[in-house]
């Protein structure tokens, strides 16, 4: 397993994985910084950073993650969410055929191991809130700001 550790708007991110593919990536709030990144994780790096230049909607990874059947069923549909759109912890449970599901969706969803790639922050409540977000409110009202920015209004 190979892992290199890169500066982003919302702390240091840490990338692991190898030829199968990423197994997780992390945010950190310190760190030191990668000085050399491993040739496995030499195109994830430059997507992460393209994604925060915003010149990257869509991620095409080789993904990897470790997790239970049904946490995997969630983090499959998770990938469907589109750039800049959200829907809910319940709308996900409905569209992965168990609406009563939605605490076992809410949780597997919070233990998504692929931060940015796998978009688990564009699930919010069903009022529009910004319930629960393992890396924090902060860095996902940061993140959907990022891919929804706020239209400029004409002062005239």
């Amino acid at each position: 397993m190979k892992t290199a550790r890169i500066k982003t708007p919302l702390g240091i991110a840490e990338i692991a994985g190898d030829l199968d593919g990423l197994v997780s990536v992390k945010v950190l709030d310190e760190g030191s910084i990668s000085s050399e990144i491993p040739a496995e994780l030499k195109n994830p790096v430059e997507q992460i950073e393209a994604y925060f230049n915003g010149e990257l909607k869509e991620f095409n990874l080789l993904l990897n993650p470790q997790g239970t059947e049904f946490q995997k069923k969630v983090w499959n549909k998770l990938l469907e969410i589109p750039y800049a759109t959200t829907t809910s912890y319940l709308e996900l449970s409905r569209q992965l055929g168990d609406e009563k599901a939605i605490r076992a969706v809410a949780s597997a969803n919070g233990k998504n191991p692929l931060w940015i790639i796998i978009p688990c922050h564009r699930v919010i409540g069903s009022d529009g809130s910004l319930t629960g977000y393992a890396g924090g409110l902060h860095r996902k009202k940061w993140l959907l700001d990022h891919e929804n920015p706020p239209k400029q209004q004409s002062l005239f």
